[in-house]
Order: C-alpha cells, then structure tokens, then sequence
C-alpha cells in the first residue's frame, strides 16, 4: 500500500513537471516573448530566430534512489515452559493383616521339696588356759642435775652528750605589693536582623468535572409462552380422496359418485394446549453524567521575614590593681646544743647452773600370766532339711496372632513435567533499501552552433570556431 501510494505521488509530480517545461520551453522560460532581454537574441534582432536558436530545453531525467526505511516483521519465538501433567498408575499397596491361630506349649511346673538328712559334724571347742612365767626386767632410772657455769659478756654502756653548734640560715620576707594592669576584655553585643525567605506552599483548588457513570435499572416484562402441541387419533364418518382417504375409498368414489358407502377413515388431529404468561427481569443499561469534585493543588510561593541574631564582640579596656608578692631573704644565727649519744662496752662475767639428765638400770624380777588357747574337736549328729525341687510339664492352650502380607493394587495418579514449547510471534524491527524514482531537470542547447552571446542559455559549450559561418 505505502509502494502504491509512493508511486501515485511520482506520477502526478511528472505530469506536473512536464507540463510547467512544455510552458516554459515555449518562451524560453518566460511568461511570453515581449519579455525576452536582447542579449539572448545575439547579433539578431528578430524575435523569431532568438527563439529558434538561442532558446534552451529541458529534459526530465529519472534517477532510482535508494532510501532505507524500517518494516516490522512477524517473528516465531518458541518459550519453553514446564507443565505439570496429572498422569494415571498403579502402585501395590502392601497391607498388613493378622490372623488368630491356636498353639499348645508345655509350661513346666517346679515344687521345693523337703528331706530331712542327718550327718556327723565335728565341731571345735575352744578354751582360755594360763600359765605362770618369771622374768627379770631392767627398768631405767632417769635423774636431773645441775652443773655451775661461768661466761662473760660484754655489756654496751650508753652515754648522752651534747655540743654547741652555730648555725646561719636565711629567713624569707614576704610583701605584698599593688600594680596597675590594663586589660582588654570583650562584651557580648547582641542584635536582632530579619531575613527575606521565600517557601513554597501547596494551595488546594476545587475543580468541578462530569464524569460519565455507567448505571441501570431493573425492567420487568411480561412475555407470552405458547402451549405445547398433542397429537391424537380422529375417526371421520364420510371422506372424499381430498381428506386423507385410502387408496379402496378413493377408487370407491371414482365408481359410485358418493363416499355414503365407504366405511370411516382414521386421521390424526393436532391440538394446540393453551399457553402462559411469565414475567422476567431484564437490566436496561444507561450511561449518566455526574458532576464530580476533584482537588488539585497549585504551588505558590511566598515569603516572610525571619529573625536571627548577630552577636558582635565589643572590646573594653579596664585599669586593675593586681596584686604581687616580694620575698627577702634575711641571714640570721643561731646557736643549738645537739644531743649525741657514746657507746662504750663493759666486761661481766656471770653464772648460771646448767641442767643434764643421768640414767641408770635398775634389774627386777616379775611374775606374769601368760594366757593360751587350747582347741579340743567334739563329734555331734545333727538333722537338717535339704530342700530339692520338683518339675514336671503341663500342656496349655494358647491364642497369638500371626501377621501376614497381603499385596493390593491402587489406582493412583503422579505428576509428571512435560516440557513443550509454545510459539509467540513477536514483531522485529528490519531495515531495508527500496528503490526511489527521482525526476531533475536537465537543460539541453537548441543548436550546436550558437551565439557567443547566448552561451549562458546552453549547459554544456558545444559551440565550435566556425559559427561566423554558421550565422550566414
């Protein structure tokens, strides 16, 4: 369609420019021949030969052109996707049962019995004995003593003395003096300046719309539902071949004139029941225009002055007397007596009695008794009860269950991933080069041999040396 279109568009373009160069070639580009400046006549003067010679033509040249222009194209893509299929099987279901069955054990059964045994024992008989033994012992005799013992000892002797000693030192002397000080401080001056700020604010605005809103109703109309149609059985005494007679009846009209004597013929009636009326609802749309308010806010800006403070440093400068402190040292003597102590050593020699313990044995003769054991085995005959155990079996009636395995198949269903591919088309964006016809143009020179004057008429200089001759 776009080709068609551009091809349409090219074909009135050419009529239209091959009209205007039939025009403009028949007077040499102007609007008619009194307009023609000489100089495009050459040496001659006459109109006539200026248009036969020295008039240009135009040709009209068709270039292809190739443009490039985009087109879409419908492309297939294929996306995988996964799907999970619910898939019929079978799966054996294994299924526990039990079963009653009857076994006979033999269970023992153990009595202790008793047995009295009588047997020999030999049973030991112990007893205490003494004797009588004569020793001679040696008993120490320990005894403390005294000794006298002379030492000498060495005996420091203190003795407190004192010299005379003169001492200079220096005193200090302190005095408090006043000075004048100037010093700068700083006061706190504080000013209050406002500042031009500029803040924007959201104004609400109430516009009004009407909106067109989608409403109905509810109709009720009543409708006419016509009865059903029954079909049943008609016996008609006289018939004629026209009501649905048979074959012998009609023939029987044919022969006698009258149908008096044809026996009845059966037909099938139709009989409509009668109708009734049922009403029903039925929603009747219609669109309404409802004025509706919606808010807006439009910004603005506006300003208000804000206070801050400035707070300047103003240099002050006070006289102060600050006080200061002079010490004097001032030499003075004086005299102190300074205890010192002299130690001599004095010899002295003194007693003391020094203990020592002596020992002695001293041998006596005691008598003891000694005590021994002395065993003596006695026989006796003893009775005792040996106890001994009985068993014999007894057979029981007894119930278990036995479990056993029953296999069963259920029907089940798995799912299963099915990969497929389902197509898409997708449009693709192409490039491509279409031929363009372009129409130009092209002057071409009337006559070979033309004017020097009027070579500015000719595109292409085709005029040779001997056009004098060509003039006559």
């Amino acid at each position: 369609m776009k080709r068609a279109a551009w091809i349409s568009v090219a074909a009135f373009a050419l009529l239209f420019g091959a009209y205007s160069d039939h025009t403009e070639a028949a007077y040499c580009g102007a609007d008619s021949y009194n307009c023609c400046p000489t100089e495009t006549c050459g040496l001659w003067g006459r109109f006539g030969v200026a248009k036969r010679r020295c008039c240009p033509k135009f040709e009209t040249v068709k270039e292809v052109v190739w443009k490039t222009e985009e087109y879409c194209c419908p492309v297939t893509v294929y996306d995988t996707c996964c799907e999970q299929v619910r898939v019929p099987c079978t799966r054996t279901v294994q299924k526990t049962c039990y079963r009653q069955e009857k076994y006979t054990v033999c269970r023992p059964e153990y009595k202790t019995c008793y047995r009295t045994e009588y047997c020999t024992v030999r049973r030991p008989v112990y007893r205490t004995c003494y004797r009588t033994e004569t020793c001679t012992i040696r008993k120490p005799v320990y005894k403390t003593c005294y000794r006298d013992h002379c030492y000498t000892v060495c005996r420091p002797v203190t003795k407190t003395c004192y010299r005379t000693v003169c001492q200079t030192y220096c005193k200090p002397v302190y005095q408090t003096c006043y000075k004048e000080v100037c010093c700068t401080s700083y006061k706190l001056h504080t000013q209050t300046c406002y500042r031009d700020v500029c803040y924007t604010v959201c104004k609400p605005v109430v516009d009004t719309k009407w909106v067109p809103v989608c409403t109905g109703e509810w109709k009720t109309i009543r409708e006419r539902v016509p009865g059903c149609c029954t079909t049943h059985a008609c016996t008609t005494p006289n018939c004629c071949p026209d009501a649905g007679c048979d074959d012998e009846c009609a023939e029987c009209g044919e022969q006698c004139g009258n149908c008096t004597t044809c026996p009845p013929c059966r037909c099938l009636e139709r009989t409509r029941c009668h109708g009734y009326t049922i009403c029903r609802k039925v929603w009747c749309p219609k669109v309404e225009m409802r004025k509706v308010c919606c808010v807006r806010y439009e910004t603005c800006v506006k300003h208000r002055k804000v206070p801050y403070t400035v707070c300047t440093r103003v240099p002050c400068t006070t006289v102060k007397r600050v006080p200061y402190t002079t010490c004097t040292m001032v030499q003075q003597t004086c005299t102190r007596r300074v205890p010192y102590t002299v130690c001599t050593m004095t010899q002295e020699t003194r007693h003391c009695k020094v203990p020592y313990t002596t020992c002695h044995f001293v041998e006596r003769c005691i008598t003891k008794r000694v005590p021994y054991t002395v065993c003596d085995w006695k026989c006796e005959t003893i009775k005792k009860c040996v106890p001994h155990t009985t068993c014999h079996m007894v057979k029981e009636c007894r119930t278990r269950c036995v479990p056993y395995t029953t296999c069963e198949t259920v029907r089940d269903w798995k799912y299963v991933t099915v990969t497929k591919c389902v197509p898409r088309t997708i449009m693709v964006k192409k490039t491509r080069c279409v031929p363009h016809v372009v129409c130009r143009k092209v002057p071409v020179c009337c006559d070979p041999c033309c004017p020097t004057d009027a070579v500015a008429c000719c595109p292409e200089d085709n005029c040779t040396e001997d056009c004098d001759t060509c003039k006559q």
